[in-house]
């Protein structure tokens, strides 16, 4: 247990909570509730074995804080996950009571392997990432995102382009995920990925494609693959562009393939909000000129 203040909460607190849940106890001196919850806090601070972090706040002489997380009452206890307040109680609980909210709050062990794994990734250890989330699923075979975290790895995040068994392994997990994991955006983002990548294997390679391209502009299937091909390899701007050019050619082209395609490599470039902002305006203005 520690005490914090307004200088030293985001360090101790909100950062803190990116790697564990953190507590946070706002009580005062006076406080009779709070000098009774306290040491049952501490109590199973140690009896968690480093599974949540505590720390105290004394309202009195941080009333900017107390202002800013509305504390009416104290001891008010605040659980803060991933940067955020995810859940609090009010008055001194008995000891079973604040085990019940604890056991609600801490992650379980398959979602710990998942929370390792993603510190592995933050270390560029995509290995032991891996690890991580295939021992997830073996302890919860059902839990979906550990199951979209592993086909983001084998399709995204290693530095060579994935194997046949990476891409299997990938398969694999996407097509077990659950019917509201199959409605996030990163689900989808991740099927294009693995269609994407399964038929540029069977392609010709870049060059030859480039050459096939440059040779017959109208080649409208070679500029479908050379898209294919640049998307298989991260690189999406050139990809946008002969996507562009087939719809400018022929709008119909494969049933309008070009244009899904172009939609969904800008869902891939999501993290890029400028590219993303200025290809939906070029696409507009070919289509409405």
């Amino acid at each position: 247990m520690i005490e914090v203040n307004l200088t030293t909460f985001e360090l101790e607190v909100l950062d803190a909570s990116r790697k564990l849940p953190v507590l946070v106890d706002f009580w005062a001196p006076w406080c009779g509730p709070c000098r009774a919850l306290g040491p049952v806090l501490e109590r199973l601070e140690g009896a968690y074995a480093g599974r949540f972090k505590l720390v105290k706040v004394n309202s009195d002489e941080n009333p900017e804080l107390s202002q800013r997380y509305m504390v009416r009452s104290i001891p008010y206890v605040i659980a803060f996950v991933d940067g955020n307040p995810a859940d609090g109680f009010i008055g001194a609980l008995p000891e079973i009571q604040v085990r019940a909210f604890l056991d609600r709050l801490l992650p379980g062990p398959a979602e710990s392997e998942r929370r390792r794994a993603h510190q592995l990734i933050g270390q560029g250890d995509l290995t032991g990432a891996l690890a991580a989330l295939r021992a997830a699923l073996r302890i919860e075979p059902d839990h979906d995102e550990a199951k979209l975290d592993l086909a983001d790895v084998l399709l995204n995040r290693l530095p060579c382009a994935p194997d046949p068994q990476q891409l299997a392994d990938a398969d694999q997990a996407l097509s077990s995920v659950g019917a509201r994991a199959q409605g996030e955006a990163r689900y989808g983002t991740l099927i294009t990925r693995l269609e994407t990548l399964r038929k540029a294997a069977t392609l010709a390679d870049l060059d030859t494609l480039q050459a096939a391209v440059s040779a017959q502009p109208d080649d409208l299937e070679a500029r479908s693959a050379l898209a294919t091909k640049y998307i298989a390899r991260g690189e999406l701007e050139p990809a946008l562009e002969q996507l562009l050019e087939i719809i400018r050619r022929d709008r119909n082209f494969d049933q309008g393939a070009a244009r899904r395609t172009f939609l969904s490599v800008l869902e891939l470039a999501a993290h890029r909000p400028a590219l993303v902002a200025d290809y939906r305006k070029k696409l507009s203005l070919l289509l409405n000129r």
